[in-house]
């Protein structure tokens, strides 16, 4: 039997308190303009290439936190990529590992994770 489901991941939540804070704190870290549309009250697509990511603050509890990272953000200047974090502000959780990635927390403590690929 062939399945009607793709092999193709679509998007990834991320649950987050304050929906306008973090769309702005996602923006800023990936370079993107400000001015997207927050979709019901409670949703941002951020505009990725490839697999989307979305902010959800109707999911976010502290138990959905992410505590591991569920995804890696790419870099190919893995050392500029962790000065423009540290310089942000974001809460680091790991030096730059194996001259390839890093971790990292959002204002609301979910851990990302930039790799240089």
């Amino acid at each position: 039997m062939t399945s009607p489901i793709l092999n193709q991941i679509g998007a990834v939540f991320i649950p987050v308190s304050d929906i306008e804070r973090s769309k702005n704190w996602y923006c800023r870290l990936l370079g993107l303009p400000l001015d997207g549309e927050v979709l019901f009250g409670h949703l941002y697509v951020i505009p990725m290439q490839g697999p989307g990511i979305v902010l959800d603050s109707r999911i976010f509890t502290a138990a959905a936190v992410l505590k591991v990272p569920s995804f890696h953000l790419n870099t190919e200047d893995i050392d500029a990529a962790y000065d423009f974090v540290k310089e942000s502000g974001a809460e680091l959780l790991t030096d730059i590992e194996h001259d390839h990635w890093f971790n990292f927390k959002d204002p609301d403590g979910n851990v990302l994770m930039i790799c240089r690929c």
